[in-house]
């Protein structure tokens, strides 16, 4: 008879490390994409969320420097996020037409420079 001991089952249990991480993240990331989708102008929307995400996955990267973690485990790390950021803002940072929201940036100076005496 073979009988599973509560020590066998804390062994090999998943890690909810990864679930902690991600849902910690998307707070991160839910909270200021909505105050962006509320504020901003549409053509800002995606330059300002690509820096959001440039942002994250330069905080998740220096924090998996700083604790060590190892680039080649099994389990989602820290990296794997700090990468599917990058991908993510680099992605938003294509499609936002950076060239628009430049002008749109250009025009609220001018606004801003003619109304100062």
């Amino acid at each position: 008879m073979f009988a599973f001991s509560a020590n066998w089952i804390r062994r090999n249990a998943p890690s909810l490390e990864p679930f902690g991480t991600l849902a910690l993240f998307s707070l991160l990331t839910a909270g200021p994409a909505i105050l962006m989708l509320r504020m901003l102008e549409p053509e800002l929307v995606l330059p300002a969320f690509s820096i959001l995400l440039f942002f994250e996955a330069a905080v998740a990267g220096i924090v998996a420097r700083a604790i060590h973690v190892p680039a080649n485990a099994t389990d989602v790390t820290l990296w794997d996020f700090a990468g599917a950021f990058t991908l993510i803002g680099c992605a938003a940072a294509v499609f936002g037409e950076p060239d628009q929201a430049a002008l749109f940036l250009e025009e609220q100076g001018e606004q801003r420079s003619v109304s100062r005496p």
